[in-house]
C-alpha cells in the first residue's frame, strides 16, 4: 500500500514581534530630543536677558518716553526721524566710526604679529603668554585715569616726549583727531593682548608638517606666514574681527573716563571724543531723561554694528580669496 507524502513545507509558529524595551525607548528618546534639552537654558536666559529688552526698547523708542513723567504717549518714528536730522548724533557717529578704524586695525595686526611670535620657541614661553593677559585684567577706568594723565596738556609724559623731539604740546583733550589717537591707543594696549591669545590658540591648532614641508621647499618664515598661517587663520580673523566691532562701536568706558568734570558725557566741551553709546547715555539719563530717544539711539547703533560688521566680513571674504588666488597663479 503506497503512502502518499505531503510536500508543503511545515508551518512553524509565528514569532511575535518583540517590543523595545524601556531602556530602548529612553536611549532613543535622549538621542533625540536631549541636544535641545542642553541648549535650551542658553536660549532661555537669552530670551530673558536679550531678546525681551531688545524688544522692548523699540517699543520704548515709539513713545515720547520721559523717565520723570507719569504719561508715556505713542508718537510712532517720530524719534527716528528726529535722530536722523540730529547733528550732533552724527557727529557722535563720526566720532565712533573714527576711533574704530584707527584702534582696530592696528589692533589686529599687532595682535596677529604678537600671536606668531608666541607661537615660536622662547625661553620662559608661558611666562610671556600670560604676560599679553596683564593688561586685559587691570581697571577699565584705572587704565583710563592713567591713560588721561599720560595725555595730559601740561604735565602729560606724551608731550613731554614730543617736546624732546621739537614737536609742539598737544591739547589731546580738546582736540578731536588727537582725542580719537588718545583714545585709541588706551583701547590698543588693553585689548591687543586678548586678541593676539584667541590667534596664538588658532595657530596651535596648525599641523606642525605644513610648516616643515614648507621649510623644505625652501619658503622663509615671512613666507609661511602669509601663505600657510594666514589662510588658515581666516574663520579666527573673521570672529576677532566681528567681536572687535561690536566692542569698538559701543565704546564708552574710556572715552568717558578719559574726559573728567561736567563735560565728560560729552566727550568734552565740543564733544571732540563723544561716542554713540556716550550720546545714547546723555540722551536716555541725566541731564534728559528722554527714555524714547535714548531708545531709538540704542537701535540705530545696533543697525550701525550690524552693517559695519556685515561689511567687514564681506571684504575679509574678498581679500581672503584674492590672496588665494594670487597664490595659486604662482
Amino acid at each position: 500500500m503506497a503512502v502518499q507524502l505531503d510536500a508543503r513545507p511545515p508551518v512553524r509558529p509565528a514569532h511575535r514581534i518583540a517590543r523595545p524595551g524601556r531602556g530602548a525607548r529612553l536611549s532613543r528618546f535622549d538621542t533625540k530630543y536631549s541636544p535641545y534639552l542642553y541648549i535650551a537654558p542658553f536660549f532661555l536666559l537669552f530670551g530673558v536677558f536679550g531678546a525681551y529688552p531688545l524688544a522692548y526698547t523699540f517699543w520704548v523708542s515709539l513713545h515720547d518716553w520721559d523717565l520723570l513723567g507719569a504719561e508715556h504717549p505713542f508718537i510712532g518714528l517720530d524719534n527716528y526721524s528726529q535722530l536722523l536730522a540730529d547733528p550732533d548724533f552724527w557727529h557722535s557717529v563720526v566720532n565712533t566710526l573714527g576711533i574704530f578704524v584707527i584702534s582696530t586695525v592696528p589692533q589686529l595686526l599687532l595682535a596677529l604679529w604678537l600671536a606668531n611670535l608666541l607661537n615660536r620657541q622662547l625661553r620662559a614661553r608661558t611666562t610671556w603668554r600670560m604676560a599679553v593677559l596683564i593688561p586685559n585684567v587691570t581697571s577699565t577706568a584705572a587704565v583710563a585715569i592713567v591713560f588721561a594723565v599720560l595725555f595730559g596738556r601740561e604735565f602729560g609724559m606724551i608731550n613731554w616726549l614730543l617736546d624732546h623731539v621739537g614737536v609742539d604740546a598737544i591739547d589731546w583733550k580738546a582736540n578731536r583727531l588727537a582725542s580719537w589717537v588718545a583714545i585709541s591707543t588706551m583701547v590698543d594696549w588693553r585689548w591687543t593682548g586678548y586678541n593676539a591669545l584667541i590667534f596664538l590658540a588658532a595657530m596651535q591648532a596648525i599641523p606642525r608638517d605644513l610648516y616643515e614641508s614648507a621649510s623644505i621647499d625652501g619658503a622663509s618664515r615671512s613666507r609661511q606666514f602669509w601663505s600657510i598661517t594666514v589662510p588658515l587663520l581666516k574663520p579666527t580673523i573673521i570672529f576677532a574681527v566681528i567681536i572687535s566691532t561690536i566692542g569698538g562701536l559701543q565704546l564708552f568706558t574710556e572715552p568717558r573716563m578719559f574726559n573728567s568734570g561736567t563735560n565728560a558725557i560729552r566727550g568734552g566741551p565740543l564733544r571732540e571724543s563723544q561716542t554713540v553709546t556716550m550720546y545714547m547715555f546723555e540722551n536716555a539719563f541725566a541731564p534728559h531723561y528722554n527714555f524714547g530717544y535714548g531708545s531709538a539711539i540704542a537701535w540705530l547703533l545696533f543697525a550701525l554694528i550690524a552693517v559695519v560688521a556685515a561689511i567687514n566680513v564681506l571684504l575679509l571674504r574678498r581679500l581672503g580669496g584674492g590672496a588665494a588666488r594670487k597664490e595659486d597663479s604662482r
